[in-house]
């Protein structure tokens, strides 16, 4: 009996020898690493965060060299007190060097954003375009300086994109580590923006990263940290917006309101976003037909905003001071209205006249203004069991924002850490639940999937979708030199019924011809032109597209849940 006692105690420490063993080899091998890639996260929220901070003293230092007023909460009291064509002139002279800018760096004359980011992290390893987007964000400045009406939360997204991006080339980060740096990077800038470090980091994961996978978590939450401590190191511990006291809901009598201000707010939310649409849709048809000049279209978006701001100051800039005297209960019903659609058209102007700036503070001014009009009719017409008018505001704040961002997660947590006031939980949680569902039917998902798929890019239908337009035909053609290529007659007989495929292309032109047409290979042809005959430069073999998609298809699968 001692004998066997003796044996299972021997038995039992070796197998902890062992494992003592195998787990000082782990440390010696992949801790320093581990802790190496912890401290480049580290660094990089610490930069993102400066950059977040530098970029928002950007603006008040512009804003108050144009307007009189270094401070952002205040900018329409400084606003209505100036000459009306001081007014005017500012936002045209803001536009026209906006568009001289994008015109010189840019390719295309558009600023680079969130969704831009987003493009990144599922299609380029975590890397986004870097001289477009420090030219996006010295334009986006200029245009929140000068009186644009949107958002400083998407040029800051992306300038954190480009920060992370430079670190993953330096240090030749693969795809993982990219997408990794890339959302240490926005959940730092969202943190820092914001003081919202939990909604920070959770909004990196949600919307940009669009996964929640174990190994993507520890880095994040660092930088988030990292990039709120530089927050509060220049603005201490505050919250953005003050509300008067603490809320009153009557749960049980008063959550069908809450319910109803949902889909009013997903009504609105999909209005603000097929009204920038079309924005951009209309500015696009008159700058063709006119042959105006590119970098002429942003200067004829701040004509047009400086129009409205002689009579409504109110829609200048980011729309803090609107958005706090709404959560407040400062405003009558018909101004929370007026101001509300004309904030609307505002920030349809400035994004779809390629002024530069984001939407997610334009969305929530615009919830705020929403929830306040919705509260101050819910609450007459029953007052003995209605709470206060301001909490409507602050739900239909976080629903219109969680419908137009695809976030409900984030933007929930981002209201609640604005404001402070986390006892209202449930009444905010019921509206972005149902304004999300109903926005996300009444536009592609959310308002940056939509920009990506009216690029061609489709995010919104997952991997299955995206990832074959990530392979080239030309990088999975067999050519004659290869193993096993096509036979020469077989492809040129092909290309007599028209059937081929550019070597440009990529697998997401090449699968529907597979579909169409139950054959081993295509034929991969180069155009040289209209004359002249297509020449035969390799075979684009079925399986071989097969396997390179089911590869990336599992790579995309073993990330997201590691």
């Amino acid at each position: 009996m001692q004998e066997q006692e003796g044996s299972f105690w021997r038995q039992a420490c070796d197998m902890v020898a062992e494992t003592v063993r195998d787990g000082w080899k782990v440390l010696r091998k992949r801790g320093p690493s581990q802790f190496q890639f912890w401290l480049i996260a580290l660094l990089i929220g610490i930069a993102a965060g400066v950059a977040a901070l530098l970029f928002r003293k950007g603006i008040n230092a512009l804003q108050g060299l144009l307007y009189g007023s270094s401070d952002a909460t205040q900018l329409h009291s400084f606003a209505q007190n100036l000459p009306w064509f001081w007014v005017l002139i500012l936002p045209i002279a803001g536009g026209l060097a906006v568009g001289l800018i994008l015109h010189r760096f840019t390719p295309d004359g558009r600023v680079r954003s969130v969704s831009d980011v987003i493009e990144g992290a599922a299609i380029y390893e975590g890397r986004v375009e870097q001289r477009e987007g420090i030219a996006s964000a010295l334009a986006s400045l200029i245009t929140l300086g000068s009186g644009g009406s949107s958002g400083r939360e998407g040029p800051v997204v992306h300038m954190a994109g480009v920060i992370s991006s430079w670190v993953s080339d330096k240090i030749h980060a693969d795809g993982i580590t990219g997408r990794d740096l890339l959302g240490c990077a926005v959940a730092a800038a969202v943190s820092a923006s914001f003081n919202a470090p939990i909604a920070g980091a959770l909004f990196a994961l949600e919307v940009v990263l669009r996964h929640f996978a174990v190994h993507a978590f520890a880095p994040i939450v660092i930088a988030s940290v990292a990039g709120t401590v530089i927050n509060r190191l220049e603005f201490g511990d505050v919250t953005e917006f003050a509300l008067p006291v603490a809320s009153a809901l009557e749960f049980y009598v008063e959550l069908p309101a809450f319910l109803l201000l949902g889909l009013v707010c997903g009504f609105v939310a999909a209005a603000l976003m097929r009204a920038i649409f079309l924005a951009e849709s209309v500015a696009g048809r008159i700058q063709r037909r006119t042959g105006m000049p590119r970098w002429l279209r942003p200067a004829g978006a701040g004509a047009l905003l400086g129009l409205m701001a002689i009579w409504f100051p109110h829609i200048i800039g980011v729309g803090y001071e609107t958005t706090s005297a709404a959560l407040t209960g400062q405003l009558l019903l018909h101004e929370a209205v007026i101001f509300a659609m004309l904030k609307v058209v505002a920030v349809a102007i400035t994004i779809g006249g390629r002024m530069g700036g984001g939407v997610f503070s334009p969305s929530l001014m615009v919830g705020a203004l929403t929830g306040l009009a919705f509260g101050l009719v819910a609450t007459s017409v029953f007052p003995e069991v209605s709470g206060s008018h301001t909490l409507y505001a602050l739900a239909g704040m976080g629903a219109v924002a969680a419908a137009v961002l695809g976030a409900p997660i984030s933007t929930t947590l981002i209201v609640f850490e604005l404001t402070g006031d986390w006892q209202t939980g449930l009444a905010v949680m019921v509206a972005v639940s149902m304004s999300t569902a109903l926005g996300s039917q009444l536009v592609r998902r959310s308002f940056f999937l939509t920009q990506l798929s009216q690029r061609g890019i489709q995010l919104a239908a997952g991997p299955q979708a995206y990832l074959l337009g990530m392979f080239r035909v030309s990088k999975l053609m067999r050519t004659q030199k290869d193993a096993n290529p096509a036979s020469e007659e077989e492809c040129w007989a092909l290309i007599e019924q028209g059937i081929y495929i550019d070597a440009n292309a990529t697998l997401e032109a090449a699968m529907p011809v597979f579909d169409r047409a139950p054959m081993p290979f295509i034929p991969v042809v180069t155009l040289a032109g209209e004359d002249k005959p297509p020449e035969l430069v390799g075979a684009l073999f079925h399986v071989d597209a097969l396997k390179a998609y089911n590869r990336a298809l599992a790579a995309v699968s073993e990330e997201e849940h590691s």
